[in-house]
């Protein structure tokens, strides 16, 4: 689905005109990158051209990249470019969770902002942080947009649907609207309380990481940020959706992350992909966990013949996901997982 919205021309320069700055705060941005110099290049450009007093420290998490990455880092002269190199790929969740300890210790901010490689703030958007009410929230959520000037769908926040009766019919009926938000969020101005967001433009304050502690390392790919921004709400964080802060994702969306329709997709994922899910389910369903499940994998099942890659090895993987992914099994390593999409 591709929801339209404000022309970029719209998206401010500076921070609203006569609107104060609240307490100040000490932020530190978090970039995990594997394979994407070209898109690394241009987030670092973004968030190194914000004044000292809007952004402290970029902690990169290189995750093993065989590019030009960290050759390229390496050679940046940037006092405020804190870099980690990793000798393996942990992942999306691993290379989080890795900087928010990373970040925590070596230079105790007071929020943390998270992003992948191919997202970045657009021009004003960190003045408009701090120009927040801060105090009121414990996680702020960003308008993440793609470069055309769409509602990126893939990183719409969410409320719980299964904290409320109406919320669950309304998804029974229409799916993923039911729960996530809509364009008129997005339009609009005013705060949206949300349970659940991506790791695209997620403000975490110290009271958040306190509450929720660092992500789940071993989830490696896929409902990582989903898993663990509703744990902070389930467990009191206060969250929020600020749509005049926004970002780009300059992402490429999967027609459909469940039944993935292109041939080169790595097959690897699928792996991740049902076992996360499920992990997410049973965490947002409690009691509902087994009904919700036998819909879901029936819906699964129904889609299988959407997969035009090798389907034989996806089917395989799959099924080890929903495996592992019922029993709560999440200590498996990347290198099995790639040694299980060789055979």
């Amino acid at each position: 689905m591709s929801i339209q919205t404000a022309p970029q021309s719209y998206y401010p320069a500076l921070a609203p005109e006569g609107q104060a700055l609240h307490s100040p705060s000490r932020l530190v941005a978090i970039v995990v990158t594997h394979d994407r110099v070209a898109h690394l290049r241009r987030t670092l450009r973004r968030l190194l051209s914000e004044p000292d007093c809007h952004l402290e420290r970029v902690v990169v998490v290189n995750n093993a990249s065989t590019d030009d990455t960290a050759r390229w880092l390496d050679s940046l002269d940037m006092p405020r470019l804190d870099i980690l190199h990793l000798p393996r790929n942990i992942g999306g969740a691993g290379g989080f969770a890795l900087g928010l300890e990373h970040a925590r210790k070596a230079h105790d901010p007071d929020w943390v902002l998270l992003m992948d490689d191919d997202a970045r703030p657009y021009p004003g958007a960190l003045a408009e942080f701090h120009c927040a009410d801060r105090d009121r929230w414990d996680a702020i959520a960003a308008a993440a947009y793609t470069p055309q000037g769409g509602i990126c769908d893939l990183n719409r926040p969410t409320h719980d649907p299964f904290a409320q009766w109406s919320t669950l019919l309304r998804t029974m009926r229409t799916g993923r609207e039911g729960f996530h938000l809509g364009a008129q969020a997005y339009a609009g101005h005013a705060p949206v309380p949300i349970d659940g967001a991506s790791f695209v433009g997620l403000f975490l304050s110290r009271r958040a990481l306190d509450l929720a502690g660092l992500p789940d390392p071993d989830l490696f790919i896929y409902g990582d940020d989903a898993i663990y921004t509703l744990r902070l709400s389930r467990a009191g964080g206060r969250m929020v959706f600020l749509p005049r802060l926004r970002f780009e994702h300059d992402t490429t969306p999967v027609p459909d992350r469940h039944a993935p329709e292109q041939a080169d997709w790595p097959v690897w994922k699928a792996y991740y992909l049902h076992r996360n899910a499920l992990i997410l389910y049973r965490l947002a369903a409690g009691r509902l966990f087994w009904p919700i499940c036998l819909i879901v994998l029936l819906r699964w099942a129904l889609r299988l013949h959407r997969f035009r890659g090798r389907r034989r090895v996806f089917l395989r993987l799959a099924l080890r996901g929903i495996w592992h992914g019922l029993r709560g099994v999440t200590a498996t390593r990347h290198d099995t997982v790639l040694d299980w999409a060789r055979q």
